[in-house]
C-alpha cells in the first residue's frame, strides 16, 4: 500500500457532549447544532469523513452543511493506534486563525487473527480440529471486551485446515492487514515462524502471541519458537498463554494489552551474572576453559542449517568467530550418500551392541505404520556415517536437521542422535581400524538448533573439567502441571525431546531405553525414537540465544523427578508417548515467570551427581560464558 493511501475512511459525526464518534444515523440534531453553535458559529457543518494514514498523514474533512464545500483543513495531527485518539487541530481554509482544537476517539480497530501451521499436509489436516477449538474460545475472550475479530486468512476446505502454511502465504495475507492495525497470531500446534515472522517484521502495529495451555499438539513449542525468533529480530510483541482462556490471569493481561498494545510479564526470578557470587576459584576456572575452547577452535558440523523455519535456532557467524568457534555447512544429501556406503555387518555390529545393552525395540508388521527391523538396521547406518563424517571434517559437534529433506530419503534421525550424545556408545572405527571418539559422546544438537550447540558445547567443557557426567541434551518445553497424585510438590514440567535422548538420561540407562516407531504423520520413511523416562537427579538448564545481535545465556538450577509410573504414562499419552519424558522442577520460578522469560522452544539440561556439584557447574559455566563474551543471567537462583 504506497504512502498517502487511506487505510480505512470512517464516516462520524461529532457529538459534543461526549466527545466521541457516533454513527451519522444515530446522530441528534440537538449534538451536531451543539457542535456548530460552539465552534463555526452560524456556519452549519459537520465532519463527513476521517482518513488516517498511520504515521503519514490524515485528512479530515468539514463540509457546509448548505453549500457542500470544505471549509477547513488540518494543521497538526497525532495519532496514538493503541490509545484511539485523534488530536487535531482544524483551521480556518485559507487562514491560520485556529477554528477549533480537540481530540476526537477513534472507532476501535478489529483485532486481526493469524495462525502459522506445519508445512506438511498431513500434520496441519491432523492438527486443525485442535486450532479451530482454542480460536473458537480466544475470539469469545477478545469479543468479551467489545472487541471484533477478523480472521485474516479462511479455512481452505480443499486442503482441510485454516493455517498460513508456508511463507509467501503468510507474507501476503499479513501484507493486506492495515499496517498499524493490531494481530494477534494463535498457536495450538507445532509451528514453522517462517511462515509468519517476516510479515511480522514489516508490521507496525501491536501484536500479541498466544499459545493454548496443552501437551496434546506442540502449541506451547510453537508459540515459544515464534517468541524466540521476534525476540532474536528486536521486534517488540507481548505473549500469553491458557487452558481455556477464561481464568483471570489470561484475561486481565488480554484486556491491558487490548488497551495499550502491550503487556509485561515480571522478571523478578532474573538477576545479572554479577548478583550471583561466583568465587573466586570458579571464576578462575571458568576463564581457565574459555581460553582453552577459543585455542582449541572447536567446529559445529552443521547438516543443512535452518530447520522448519527456526531462524532463533540461528546464530549469525560474526557472533562465533570472538569465541573462536566455526561452522562447517554440510549436506544431508552426502549423509544420505554416506549412509549407504555403510556395509550391512557394520549396521549389524551396531544393533547387536544394543540389544546386548537391553535396549528394547517395538516391532510390528507395517512398515507404514510399525517399527521395523529394517527401519533399525538403517539407523544404524546412519549412526556410523555420521560419526564418520565428524571425524572426517574435524567436527567437535554435529547437528542433523531431519525434518525436513532427510525424512523423504531416510528412517528418522532420532535412535542415531540419542547414541550419539551417550559416551558408552557402539564403536565406530575408521579405514585403518581405529575407534573414532573413543569413550566420548559426538556431541549432537538436535534439529540443527545452534544456541542448543554452542550450549551443549559449554556444557560438555564444564562436565570434564569437574568429572561430571558429560551427556547433554535439548528438550522442547512441552507442557507442565503440578502431579494430581499429590506425591511430587510444586509445578512440574513436561520436557520431551523430539525422539531422542542420551540413555545416560533415562531411568535405567540402557537397559530403561525403548526403541518406537515415529508417528506416520511427520515420518512416512519410518524409523526408531530412543525414549525412556528421565532418570531423577539434580540438572544445571540453559538457554543459548541471540537477542538482537548480542547472545545471551539464561541458566538456573533444577532437579528431574520421578513422579507415580501412571501419572507419568498420562502425560506421554497426552503428548507423544513415543518420545522420552522427562519430569522436572525448575527452581526458583513460576510457571509464568519462566513462559514470559523464556526465549526459545528449547531447554538444555546437564546432570550433575549431587545438588553441590550442579551449583558448582552453573557458577562455573557461567563465568565461562561471561569470560567469552557472552550476556548471563541467572535464573530462579
Amino acid at each position: 500500500m504506497g504512502e498517502g493511501s487511506p487505510l480505512m475512511p470512517v464516516p462520524f459525526c461529532f457529538n459534543n457532549s461526549i466527545k466521541n464518534f457516533i454513527s451519522p444515523n444515530t446522530s441528534t440534531q440537538s449534538s451536531t447544532s451543539g457542535f456548530r453553535q460552539k465552534m463555526i458559529g452560524n456556519n452549519f457543518a459537520m465532519i463527513i469523513q476521517i482518513h488516517y494514514y498511520g504515521n503519514h498523514g490524515v485528512t479530515v474533512l468539514l463540509k457546509n452543511a448548505f453549500l457542500g464545500c470544505p471549509i477547513v483543513f488540518i494543521k497538526r495531527f497525532d495519532y496514538n493506534v493503541n490509545d484511539y485518539k485523534l488530536t487535531v487541530d482544524v483551521l480556518k481554509r485559507h487562514s491560520n486563525t485556529d477554528l477549533f482544537k480537540t481530540d476526537f476517539a477513534m472507532p476501535k480497530a478489529p483485532i486481526y487473527l493469524v495462525s502459522s501451521g506445519d508445512f506438511r499436509p498431513a500434520a496441519n489436516e491432523t492438527c486443525w480440529p485442535t486450532q479451530a477449538a482454542m480460536e473458537k474460545q480466544l475470539i469469545e475472550a477478545i469479543t468479551k471486551f467489545g472487541r471484533k475479530v477478523v480472521r485474516a486468512h479462511d479455512y481452505d476446505p480443499v486442503r482441510k485446515h485454516g493455517f498460513l502454511a508456508s511463507q509467501r502465504e503468510g507474507l501476503n495475507v499479513l501484507a493486506k492487514i492495515p499496517a498499524e492495525a493490531p494481530v494477534v497470531v494463535a498457536e495450538s500446534v507445532w509451528q514453522y515462524s517462517h511462515h509468519v515472522y517476516p510479515g511480522l517484521l514489516l508490521h507496525k502495529g501491536p501484536i500479541l502471541t498466544v499459545g493454548n495451555w496443552s501437551p496434546t499438539w506442540p502449541g506451547l513449542v510453537g508459540l515459544l519458537n515464534l517468541n524466540g525468533c521476534l525476540l532474536k529480530a528486536k521486534r517488540e510483541f507481548s505473549t500469553l498463554w491458557s487452558e481455556d482462556f477464561t481464568d483471570n490471569w489470561f484475561l486481565s493481561r488480554l484486556e491491558k494489552w487490548l488497551e495499550t498494545g502491550k503487556v509485561r510479564h515480571e522478571n523478578k526470578h532474573v538477576r545479572p551474572i554479577a548478583k550471583l557470587g561466583i568465587s573466586e576459584k570458579d571464576r578462575k576456572l571458568g576463564c581457565k576453559l574459555a581460553t582453552a575452547l577459543r585455542k582449541s577452535k572447536p567446529i559445529m558440523g552443521i547438516f543443512d542449517e535452518g530447520c522448519m523455519g527456526m531462524y532463533n535456532a540461528i546464530i549469525q557467524d560474526e557472533l562465533l568467530f570472538p569465541l573462536g568457534i566455526f561452522k562447517e555447512r554440510l549436506s544431508q544429501s552426502a549423509l544420505f550418500h554416506d549412509t549407504m556406503q555403510v556395509s550391512d555387518a557394520e549396521a549389524q555390529e551396531v544393533y547387536d551392541w544394543l540389544k546386548d545393552r537391553g535396549m528394547t525395540f517395538h516391532y510390528g508388521d507395517d512398515p507404514v505404520k510399525d517399527l521395523t527391523e529394517e527401519h533399525v538396521l538403517i539407523q544404524c547406518k546412519m549412526y556410523v556415517a555420521a560419526v564418520r563424517t565428524a571425524a572426517r571434517y574435524g567436527c567437535d559437534l554435529i547437528g542433523i536437521q531431519y525434518q525436513l529433506g532427510l525424512t523423504d530419503v531416510l528412517p528418522a534421525s532420532d535412535l542415531v542422535e540419542g547414541i550419539l550424545n551417550n559416551a558408552d556408545r557402539p564403536p565406530v572405527r575408521d579405514c585403518s581400524g581405529n575407534i573414532l571418539f573413543d569413550g566420548q559422546p559426538v556431541v549432537h544438537f538436535n534439529e540443527v538448533d545452534e544456541g542448543a550447540a554452542l550450549d551443549a558445547l559449554l556444557n560438555n567443557r564444564v562436565a570434564t573439567a569437574l568429572k561430571q557426567p558429560v551427556e547433554t541434551t535439548l528438550h522442547d518445553v512441552r507442557w507442565g502441571a503440578t502431579d494430581p497424585t499429590g506425591t511430587v510438590d510444586g509445578f512440574v514440567w513436561l520436557l520431551m525431546i523430539s525422539g531422542a535422548v542420551p540413555p545416560a538420561h533415562l531411568d535405567g540407562g540402557w537397559a530403561g531405553s525403548h526403541a518406537m516407531r515415529q508417528s506416520p504423520v511427520f515420518f512416512k520413511k519410518g524409523g526408531a525414537t530412543l525414549a525412556g523416562t528421565g532418570r531423577p537427579g539434580e540438572i544445571v538448564w540453559s538457554r543459548l540465544c541471540v537477542v538482537g545481535n548480542k547472545l545471551r545465556l539464561d541458566i538456573g538450577r533444577g532437579r528431574v523427578v520421578k513422579l507415580p509410573e501412571e501419572e507419568t504414562r498420562r502425560r506421554a499419552e497426552l503428548a507423544n508417548p513415543e518420545w522420552p519424558v522427562v519430569s522436572a522442577i525448575l527452581d526458583g520460578m513460576t510457571r509464568d515467570q519462566f513462559m514470559g522469560r523464556h526465549p526459545a522452544n528449547h531447554i538444555q539440561i546437564v546432570y550433575a551427581n549431587n545438588a553441590k556439584d550442579a551449583d558448582r557447574m552453573l557458577a562455573v559455566k557461567a563465568a565461562m560464558a561471561e569470560e567469552l563474551g557472552i550476556e548471563v543471567f541467572a535464573c530462579g537462583v
